[in-house]
């Protein structure tokens, strides 16, 4: 590997900002990723635009602020993505898999070897809501002072910027092969996949009257720990799609059998 894999993934590594309430935080984002070597912002429906308070405190990294991808939801946002992390606190509903900022940085370079990335930061009051953190694969989360934890938003961007720049550095300096043998499934295709497998637990009444929401939020951290590639979810998807077949000649089956007699 050499040094072209560093511009190599700073086209691949997405900072996705959600919902941002204040524009010179987008600014500062701006700045903190370019301090670090990185270049592709993505803004998610930012509760105001841009404006000259984000370029003043872009404070040269205007070309970073002029090329920040918008979009009105977080899964448009994550299109084409093969790994997602959301920063977040501890505390949350969604249980996902978490990982400290420097093990983060280093599985987001894994990813980018193969394909697009991206972490994803929510809200400054707020963060990040459930629906949102669903979408994402694992959460980061950075061990702040426990007694003083409030983190500028810009200030979380630049330690996870800096902690990818080491992670990245590394794995130039180590000159570990780049190319993967098999292509990570996508974003959008680990949600086509994830949208069968419930309608296919719905087919055969796996459910039985519970709330689905408890089962798929473990299906989704099972498989998401699989890393599956797009082998794996078109053999999973054609698995799918038997099941629902057989479940459709059962429900016709037995309405044939109920019919009444001529």
């Amino acid at each position: 590997m050499t040094s072209d894999f560093m511009t190599l993934a700073a086209d691949r590594i997405r900072i996705v900002l959600v919902g941002t309430q204040h524009p010179g935080n987008i600014g500062s984002a701006a700045r903190a990723m370019k301090t670090m070597g990185l270049r592709r912002l993505v803004l998610v429906a930012p509760e105001k635009a841009p404006n000259a308070e984000s370029d003043a405190l872009a404070a040269g990294a205007d070309d970073v602020l002029a090329a920040a991808e918008h979009f009105d939801d977080l899964a448009s946002a994550l299109a084409g993505c093969t790994r997602v992390m959301g920063c977040t606190a501890r505390s949350r509903r969604v249980a996902l898999p978490e990982l400290a900022p420097r093990d983060a940085a280093v599985a987001l370079i894994d990813g980018a070897v193969q394909g697009d990335v991206a972490l994803v930061f929510g809200r400054e009051r707020t963060g990040l809501t459930n629906d949102e953190l669903h979408l994402c694969h694992q959460a980061v989360h950075i061990p702040a002072n426990p007694d003083y934890s409030s983190l500028n938003l810009a200030a979380a961007v630049q330690v996870l910027a800096y902690e990818t720049r080491i992670a990245l550095l590394d794995r130039v300096a180590s000159g570990e092969a780049a190319e993967p043998r098999d292509p990570p499934a996508s974003h959008e295709q680990l949600e086509g996949f994830y949208t069968q497998l419930a309608d296919t637990l719905d087919a055969i009444d796996f459910h039985k009257g519970r709330t689905p929401d408890s089962a798929m939020r473990k299906l989704r951290r099972i498989f998401n720990r699989a890393a599956l590639d797009e082998r794996d979810v078109r053999l999973l998807r054609g698995v799918l799609a038997d099941a629902q077949r057989m479940a459709r000649l059962a429900a016709d089956a037995s309405g044939s059998n109920g019919a009444p007699g001529a």
